[in-house]
């Protein structure tokens, strides 16, 4: 925005306090969705290397995390899932705040730019895929001692790609074909940018679901025929893409809104 005199006017008003809301939205949402996610994505891969079907896995860990809290809270899981969440939601919260700054815009304000895509995906694939190299190994075939293979981390990130793309870049766009469809009465119960927060990321797993199954498959199962990971993958799509879905829905579908929530409240408050 250029002032009187010519002079470039930046929106730097707060900007301690706006970065700390950025900090502190990211915060909660992470920790909101933090047990959930440790709780499934231990159930997928436990499934996928066959020490447990996703149903023991998930009895398994539901029952640590109520009889003995302190475990599961405290375990290198549940952190490294808490550090991810908190990461990416951070990223993508300064660079909001970075843009309302250089182009003036109300604390308040968010884009779905490129940049966006570019910074929020670099720090979920690091996050996520150190995050899933430590799963893998945890919660993956007990006689494989080697370590994640590199066709795996790429296809980890692919997949990771496409779920950024559709929870921060696709909402926005979204949303505003989504008001205008959305009846009145929809609307009084969900909006039509948590509708879209919701609806995006799950609809997705559809397609990242199979590429999740061979990295995994390629890490648990070294040297088999590419017909025998074929069939594990089809045979398991179904069940995890539902599990993964009920994974990224509180991810980024309820951590998505209550990141926006949080940060929107505090910041209207600052400006």
């Amino acid at each position: 925005m250029i002032a009187d005199g010519g002079v470039t006017s930046w929106n730097t008003g707060k900007l301690g306090l706006r970065i700390g809301a950025d900090a502190i939205a990211a915060g909660a949402a992470g920790v909101l969705v933090a047990p959930v996610i440790t709780i499934i994505d231990r159930a997928i891969i436990e499934n996928s290397s066959a020490r447990a079907t996703i149903g023991q896995s998930l009895k398994s860990s539901i029952t640590q995390m109520l009889a003995r809290p302190q475990t599961f809270f405290f375990a290198r899981p549940f952190a490294l899932v808490t550090a991810l969440y908190f990461g990416t939601y951070f990223t993508a919260n300064s660079i909001d705040t970075a843009s309302s700054t250089l182009q003036s815009k109300p604390a308040s304000s968010t884009t779905a730019g490129t940049s966006k895509f570019v910074a929020t995906s670099s720090s979920n694939l690091a996050l996520c895929l150190y995050k899933d190299n430590a799963f893998t190994q945890a919660f993956g075939n007990p006689g494989t001692s080697r370590k994640v293979p590199l066709p795996t981390f790429a296809l980890f990130t692919v997949r990771d790609c496409l779920t950024i793309f559709a929870s921060f870049n696709l909402p926005p766009l979204l949303t505003p074909h989504l008001d205008r469809r959305m009846g009145d009465e929809v609307k009084k119960f969900v909006g039509a940018a948590s509708a879209a927060q919701f609806l995006t990321p799950a609809a997705v797993q559809l397609v990242s679901t199979p590429l999740h199954l061979l990295g995994l498959d390629l890490y648990n199962n070294h040297g088999a025929a590419w017909r025998d990971r074929a069939s594990i993958v089809v045979r398991n799509w179904g069940k995890s893409a539902l599990a993964r879905m009920g994974r990224i829905v509180p991810a980024f579908g309820v951590g998505g809104v209550v990141n926006t929530k949080v940060r929107r409240a505090i910041m209207e408050k600052l400006e």
